[in-house]
């Protein structure tokens, strides 16, 4: 194992989802603080400060993962919860997750009414998130209460980082957006050893699967001439998907994202990373998401605007319990990402807004 596959697999299984980030952030302080200087928003953004002089160019991964939250403990000693991020109800039954508690960490299943007991109309139908509750093995309320669980714990998926076949992808949890906090962090390593003609913040941000909160209070703090956003993209490689819904695909080179429902990117910086990425030979790939956004929407609306730019890592199953990525997709996003950043001088800057 290799520091970047040691980094990704470090980040990807500590428990973090949104307004619960205290311990990713513990863990990417420690890979910062030999970096630069430490910041912070008062929502538990972290901000990596390193440079001298020059534009300020804002790089941003968001720390949370989706999850869940304790909502109400029943008679019977069942968990009722609700979401933390979007989950597709579909991919929850029969998973294992993890209450975080006062006690410790506490195991459980999500489960629902067993298929054998419904009506046959009824087993055709989809599970709603509503109709399901998560199985500590408790047999009263009591019981969930003596093993620590409280409303308004937060609950995470159960999933370990692994290398899949090839040892090239490789599987986990999180991967939204922890692949983009892993990419923030080997830039800042890279370029914290070497002069470049601007002043980097590496920002590692809070509650973005809620509702980007944690991008405009860390914008705040940086106030930036510039921002990228570094983050999962959805690979379109999978069985069903055709080439004009999505050609996104594993191994194929990271991706820039030309349009989300919170932000298009500024055309200029577009073509600063597809011109850097060709003078690279490092492939490139285009993403449109028509049903969500990134970081990028609330920073690029920073007091009178931000160009801003959206680079990517396809992940296929993403916002499930297990995502998978290519290793090659993530290696050329960190070359592309040091070369952008190296370009981007005053002159460069004031030009994506002149």
């Amino acid at each position: 194992m290799d520091a970047s596959e040691e980094l990704l697999k470090n980040l990807t299984e500590v428990h973090g989802v949104p307004g619960y980030e205290h311990r990713v952030r513990a863990m990417i302080r420690g890979y910062m603080t030999p970096l630069g200087e430490i910041e912070h928003d008062k929502m538990g953004s972290l901000i990596c400060r390193t440079g001298d002089a020059g534009p300020k160019v804002m790089l941003a991964g968001h720390m949370d993962e989706i999850g869940f939250m304790v909502r109400h403990v029943t008679a019977a000693g069942f968990i009722k919860f609700l979401p933390l991020g979007g989950w597709w109800d579909q991919v929850l039954l029969g998973q294992r997750v993890i209450v975080k508690t006062h006690q410790g960490d506490v195991v459980g299943v999500i489960g629902a009414k067993p298929p054998h007991l419904l009506p046959a109309d009824e087993r055709k139908k989809i599970v709603e998130k509503k109709d399901m509750y998560i199985d500590i093995g408790a047999t009263s309320q009591a019981e969930v209460e003596a093993a620590g669980v409280r409303v308004g714990d937060p609950v995470v998926p159960d999933a370990r980082f692994i290398p899949l076949a090839g040892g090239r992808t490789y599987l986990a949890k999180a991967f939204d957006d922890r692949v983009g906090c892993a990419l923030m962090i080997e830039v800042l390593q890279h370029l914290a050893q070497k002069e470049h003609p601007n002043v980097i913040y590496g920002a590692a941000t809070v509650q973005e699967e809620v509702g980007l909160r944690g991008a405009g209070t860390s914008a705040e703090v940086v106030d930036p001439d510039v921002a990228i956003v570094l983050e999962s993209d959805i690979a379109g490689d999978v069985p069903g998907i055709k080439d004009e819904e999505s050609a996104v695909k594993l191994g194929r080179g990271p991706t820039v994202i030309v349009y989300d429902r919170s932000m298009i990117p500024n055309l200029r910086l577009r073509d600063l990373v597809i011109d850097t990425a060709k003078d690279l030979g490092i492939p490139l790939q285009f993403s449109a998401i028509e049903a969500g956004g990134t970081d990028g929407g609330a920073i690029h609306r920073h007091r009178l605007g931000v160009p801003t730019v959206v680079i990517g890592v396809a992940a296929r199953h993403i916002h499930s319990h297990s995502a998978i990525i290519h290793r090659d997709d993530y290696d050329n996003a960190v070359k592309l990402l040091i070369e952008v950043v190296s370009r981007l001088d005053a002159g460069t800057v004031a030009e994506l807004t002149a």
